[in-house]
């Protein structure tokens, strides 16, 4: 992480920052009332650009730069964290189109988050609009079991020694080949999926321990789609599942569009400091 420093000699060090979770076109203050911020309280609308930008106000004693730092470190920390700014953000989309920020973005004041929506305001409206009508999907590919076979090598001689490496070569072959057809299954899921949705994403499969599956991932799909054509998605996910009965799929969603956002070139953390 980055930051950046500018030196003021008329006003003290905050208390508390910003820490953006999305922005959006407009915000009911009765809505923004009702969900929870980083620090308990509510999170709060800063308005500019004709754009929304919506923040929990953020103890800087903890989300402060040095601190932040360290406390992304701490799994346990991040974890309560990350939890905190998904729930916002989902929140927000529940009630239409998000640009999500990444994790940890805080700025140290009001005035730089408006600053920041006037800098980049054409990009945001861009976003929001793409977005608008559209949700993102999330499929996942999992290997399905092979039944376990025991089937004893009784053909060729050699004894019980070479009988069992025969068996045991031939299982790593078969298994090699498995994941072979059933990793071009997913290539070819994934392709039939993208062109039906607006967009699609492919990201790195989920290890076990994250999954909580039983059996390897090997696809982990996102995909932007149309609320008119979810139908016909949902349909499609099925109709390829039964087309590769040797992956399992599992469509959740709808998600905030985090995977069709880009990332923001700037520092996530401006820092003021005092004169």
């Amino acid at each position: 992480m980055t930051s950046t420093a500018e030196v003021t000699a008329d006003r003290p060090a905050p208390a508390a920052g910003a820490w953006l979770h999305g922005v959006v076109r407009d915000a009911e203050p009765a809505t923004l009332a009702a969900i929870g911020g980083m620090d308990g309280g509510p999170v709060r609308a800063v308005s500019a650009a004709g754009l929304v930008a919506v923040v929990s106000t953020a103890p800087l004693d903890e989300y402060g730069e040095q601190p932040l730092r360290r406390n992304l470190e701490d799994l346990a920390w991040l974890e309560r964290a990350a939890r905190a700014h998904h729930a916002v953000v989902e929140a927000l989309a529940r009630r239409g189109p998000v640009v999500p920020a990444r994790l940890a973005t805080v700025h140290t004041d009001d005035e730089r988050v408006a600053g920041s929506l006037t800098v980049r305001r054409a990009e945001l409206l861009a976003a929001l609009d793409r977005l608008t009508g559209r949700g993102e999907w999330g499929v996942k590919g999992y290997l399905v079991r092979e039944t376990a076979t025991d089937s004893a090598e009784t053909a060729g001689g050699g004894g019980v020694g070479t009988a069992y490496l025969r068996r045991r070569r031939a299982q790593l072959t078969a298994r090699e080949e498995r994941q072979q057809v059933v990793s071009a299954a997913a290539d070819t899921v994934h392709d039939a999926l993208c062109e039906l949705a607006v967009a699609g994403r492919r990201h790195a499969p989920q290890d076990r321990r994250l999954s909580g599956a039983s059996t390897p991932m090997v696809l982990n799909g996102a995909y932007l789609v149309d609320v008119a054509a979810l139908p016909r998605f949902t349909e499609l996910v099925g109709v390829l599942g039964d087309r590769h009965p040797g992956l399992h799929l599992e469509l959740t969603g709808p998600w905030p569009a985090y995977s069709f956002v880009a990332e923001r070139p700037e520092p996530a953390f401006t820092v003021r400091e005092p004169g």
